[in-house]
């Protein structure tokens, strides 16, 4: 058997290659956007892509199995457990509970592991050559390392109410159920540390039924109401976006057809411009009412949180290496609107705007200031600056109104890059007197120390 862990450090996602060498054919768990991975992925292996399947309606990205078995050829199998709302709106195989998927020797039993969603579907893999017995277990986003996907998506970014509750519970019960799989199987979950799609997920790619018996808190309960109750407290605000991803991958993703080039343009206009360089060269320099998002670890998570859907869109970026990156990670959240790209060249230096920064051991020289936290509400209870108001970055836009525009806002984050996206919003909101904290509320602490 060939197994293969393809992870996506942007979106905390792990997708997974199965293949079997000696029928040269390989099946796809989960994959994203990039199918071109995939299909050089098992090109490598001199594999045959016969077969593409997920776990779940995925909520943090767009799927890519649709597309993937149409470029490939390969059957689409997709879950036909839950409820009617939150079926396939597309054609594939339907599978469910007991039924199987055969790849050579290598068998996945489907097992219905609701909770995460409704409709959430785990293999069991055994293969046949090796041992009679299961050996893995890709749980998706139902069992991670040290932690349990988070049941209340449904509710709190899609919309569906009084889910949260009873999802929790059939969450406890597939854990139940779960835990009397023999201790040696493998557990190879769909995503890593960083996702929001739990609250405390492990770094390691994979562990083990045993070792989460033994140390994952969520199969340590044996009362479903604490359970419940822990489940559902201190869960991560989900970005914006994950509502548009539900939808989109119940009723069927758009078809990209392989990686757009946005061409080169000399002129920023016709389109809502997005500035993804580095944080301090926009404060230096920017066109005036631009939406700033710096192109990193965090880009896709503000994208989809900031950035309308079915909207053109034009970038300002450093290079065309870095427009065409913006592009691919815009395009794994469905933003595939990208018409064009400027270099910093169309920064005419008569139109150009600029903030003033300082560090944070210079607010207390500036008492005639408002202090502005867009960190977390969690973050912002942990500790704060004295007469900071805390409004988190993603529900500035709709909050703004609550900031004064006649005195000067000292805008911070954490460390730095939040508060500059901030100012871009203020600034389209009609805000002239921003000052960025360059260093953050980390600075504040390390100026108190000092």
């Amino acid at each position: 058997m060939i197994l293969k862990r393809l992870y996506n450090d942007n979106l905390a996602h792990a997708s997974y290659l199965i293949g079997c060498p000696e029928c040269g054919e390989a099946i796809v768990i989960d994959p994203n956007r990039d199918i071109e991975l995939y299909v050089e992925a098992a090109a490598k292996e001199k594999l045959k892509i016969s077969a593409v399947t997920e776990t779940h309606i995925h909520a943090d990205y767009l799927s890519g199995s649709r597309e993937l078995a149409q470029r490939t050829g390969a059957k689409l199998y997709l879950s036909g457990e839950g409820p009617k709302d939150w079926q396939y709106a597309f054609e594939g195989e339907r599978i469910k509970e007991g039924d199987s998927i055969a790849i050579g020797r290598i068998r996945f039993d489907v097992l219905h592991t609701p909770g995460h969603t409704p409709e959430h579907i785990s293999f069991l893999i055994t293969d046949e050559a090796a041992s009679p017995e299961p050996q893995a277990l890709f749980s998706g986003d139902f069992l991670f390392v040290g932690d349990v996907g988070r049941p209340d998506l449904l509710e709190v970014a899609a919309g569906e109410e009084n889910s949260a509750i009873p999802a929790a519970e059939d969450l406890f019960r597939s854990l139940q159920r779960i835990k009397g799989l023999p201790e040696h199987i493998l557990v190879w979950p769909a995503h890593g540390a960083g996702s929001a799609c739990g609250k405390s997920l492990g770094g390691v790619p994979v562990s083990s039924i045993g070792y989460e018996k033994q140390t994952n808190w969520a199969l340590r309960h044996e009362n479903e109401a604490a359970f419940v109750d822990e489940v559902l407290t201190g869960q991560p605000e989900p970005p914006k976006y994950f509502a548009e991803m539900k939808r989109e991958n119940r009723d069927g993703p758009a078809i990209l057809g392989g990686q757009r080039n946005p061409p080169r343009q000399t002129h920023a206009s016709g389109a809502l411009i997005i500035d993804v360089r580095d944080s301090d060269s926009y404060i230096a320099a920017h066109l005036p009412n631009v939406l700033h998002v710096p192109l990193g670890g965090s880009f896709i998570k503000w994208s989809g949180s900031l950035v309308p859907y079915r909207t053109d869109l034009l970038l300002i970026a450093e290079t065309e290496e870095r427009a065409q990156l913006a592009t691919w990670q815009l395009g794994l959240i469905g933003l595939d609107q990208v018409i064009g790209w400027c270099g910093p060249d169309v920064l005419d230096s008569k139109a150009a705007a600029s903030h003033e920064q300082i560090f944070a051991r210079d607010i207390p020289s500036r008492p005639e200031a408002q202090i502005v936290d867009v960190r977390g509400k969690d973050e912002w209870e942990e500790g704060h600056i004295p007469g900071s108001v805390n409004i988190p970055l993603s529900q500035l836009d709709s909050r703004a109104s609550e900031l004064p525009k006649d005195k000067p806002l000292l805008v911070h984050c954490g460390g730095g890059t939040r508060s500059s996206i901030a100012l871009s919003i203020l600034e389209n909101k009609g805000f002239s007197q921003l000052v960025n904290v360059e260093d953050g509320y980390a600075g504040y602490e390390a100026s108190r120390e000092a």
